[in-house]
């Protein structure tokens, strides 16, 4: 690049429409903290009436000593009310909604319809409360989404800020959802706005504050899954073996992501409608639940007992084989529910399973690494694996080895696994995604650092008969003139046309066969290029 300058640019492209953009997320967080708060109230209500036929909102497990046609049947029925929801309702609500959410910013303008922030959350209720072995995560960004895009479209704001608005809702969800607006604000980055600017960055992160906020009051600031560290005591040896369960945690990711979309394409198979297919992926969740119940439901007192090291032999090893299979094999039904918590409780189980060999440090310490290996293989979102495992336990002192799974499974999953559960469906689409955050080179230069040299002018009318032949004699003025490319000019001064590099190289490839033209064109053009030189 060339001297120095005083162009009046800054680092960033941003204006004053980021604070009024970061003033309508404000609200945005608000309600996204009540759908969080509401939507778990539902899949309290839900469970208990499915299982315990009672009215109550709290959060329950749905445990053993159930009947087994309760077990077996309950899913099934769930799963016939999420369909009939999905075909006469909204077919957006099928899925675990992050592929949705993406799909919506990528080409469908960040617009959510109204509808969906009301079935995504209710049709989530009845499959986890039925017993799917799913999260609230899902469901969340698509109600958190929806309340900021339909806040978006009203205000008549642009496709950009509506895709901020529809993130800073999503986020602000899952940030009420699990306390944890560090990892909600690097989610945002890493899986939903597809940039790290300031004009989006910040209105996000006023969303998801403002959240977090409303959530301390309605439900509490008390981590989800508390791990105590005392006594902790980490060498170099225990931290390379952080290495070796993130290598585990990718290859169960590369595994649980390949069974979802086998299934997925074994139920595009069947020969009848999509609105039953929800059904037999509950068939799959009760057959599942009658060998490990505990594998049923969203879960949280199992992952709980699994970071703290509470959970027995045959609950872990039954909850890696079970819930992994159930939940990859039902999801790819075209079911309702997130991924966050089955994740959770997998690599939970994958890491307290690796602790039964390994050294023992603290209760859960293993866990705690296969947990976030396995969300940093699932998701390939690294940093938010590390910050989502540290605030859900406020395991602050067990940051490094956290660090070094995560990032260890992330890179063997991006190695060997093309796409990632969130982005193959859109893949499957016909939509490529790529997730390499870069610098744009050009954006680094001014125009006048890579302009070309004036074109030489090349008169019309030469005696050239063949367009080839106008480019070679062009190639001859240019190395005459020191010009780029010739412009063919007409009498009035009018360029009509360019003769660059492309045209320039057949040129030099072409055999001309008419060498009395040739010779006479040459000529004429001798003392064009002369002129030109002067």
């Amino acid at each position: 690049m060339s001297g120095h300058r005083s162009h009046p640019l800054s680092d960033f492209a941003v204006d004053r429409r980021m604070v009024l953009v970061a003033a309508l997320a404000i609200p945005v967080g608000a309600l996204g903290a009540l759908a969080a708060w509401a939507l778990l109230g539902l899949i309290g209500l839900a469970t208990n009436l499915f299982f315990y036929g009672r009215i109550s909102t709290s959060l329950v497990a749905v445990g053993s000593g159930h009947p087994w046609w309760q077990v077996l049947f309950l899913p099934v029925a769930g799963g016939l009310v999420i369909g009939l929801m999905a075909r006469f309702g909204s077919e957006k609500i099928r899925g675990h909604g992050m592929p949705e959410a993406i799909e919506s910013i990528l080409i469908g303008g960040s617009r959510i319809a109204p509808k969906v922030a009301v079935l995504k959350p209710v049709s989530a209720a009845i499959s986890i409360g039925s017993g799917g072995p799913f999260g609230a995560e899902g469901p969340i960004i698509m109600t958190g989404g929806a309340i900021g895009s339909i806040l978006a479209q009203h205000l008549h704001l642009t496709a950009d800020e509506r895709k901020t608005l529809l993130v800073a809702g999503a986020a602000s969800g899952m940030a009420a959802t699990f306390n944890s607006p560090l990892a909600a604000v690097l989610l945002a980055v890493e899986l939903l706005l597809f940039e790290w600017r300031p004009r989006s960055f910040i209105p996000v992160a006023a969303g998801v504050a403002v959240s977090t906020v409303v959530r301390g009051v309605i439900l509490g600031n008390s981590p989800i899954f508390p791990v105590p560290t005392e006594g902790l005591h980490l060498t170099p040896g225990i931290e390379a073996l952080a290495a070796v369960v993130g290598l585990s945690g990718a290859i169960v990711a590369a595994g649980a992501t390949w069974l979802v979309y086998r299934a997925e394409d074994a139920f595009a198979r069947l020969p009848f409608h999509w609105m039953w297919w929800p059904a037999i992926g509950g068939l799959i969740i009760g057959a599942g639940g009658l060998i490990e119940p505990r594998a049923l439901g969203v879960g949280y007192d199992v992952i709980d007992q699994l970071l703290t090291g509470r959970a027995t032999t045959g609950l872990i090893v039954g909850i890696l084989v079970v819930k992994t299979l159930i939940w990859s094999l039902s999801l790819g039904s075209g079911t309702s529910g997130g991924v966050l918590a089955p994740i959770f409780m997998i690599g939970g189980a994958l890491g307290a399973a690796a602790g039964l060999v390994l050294p023992s440090v603290i209760p859960g310490f293993w866990a705690l690494l296969g947990l976030t290996a396995v969300v940093g293989g699932v998701m390939r979102s690294p940093l938010t694996g590390v910050i989502f495992t540290l605030e859900l336990t406020h395991a602050w002192a067990v940051a490094l080895p956290l660090l070094i799974a995560s990032v260890v499974a992330y890179g063997a999953s991006v190695l060997f696994l093309r796409r990632s559960v969130l982005t193959e469906k859109i893949a499957r689409r016909g939509l490529h995604l790529t997730r390499d955050y870069t610098t744009d080179p050009l954006e680094t230069f001014f125009c006048e650092d890579i302009m070309r040299a004036p074109a030489a002018a090349l008169p019309d009318g030469a005696p050239v008969l063949h367009p080839r032949e106008t480019a070679r004699h062009a190639a001859y003025v240019l190395a005459l003139s020191g010009a780029a490319e010739a412009a063919v000019m007409d009498d009035g001064g009018t360029c009509l046309g360019l003769i660059g590099p492309p045209e320039l190289l057949a040129a030099r490839l072409h055999d001309l066969s008419e060498a009395t033209d040739r010779d006479r064109s040459l000529r004429y053009l001798t003392r064009v290029g002369a002129q030109a030189a002067k």
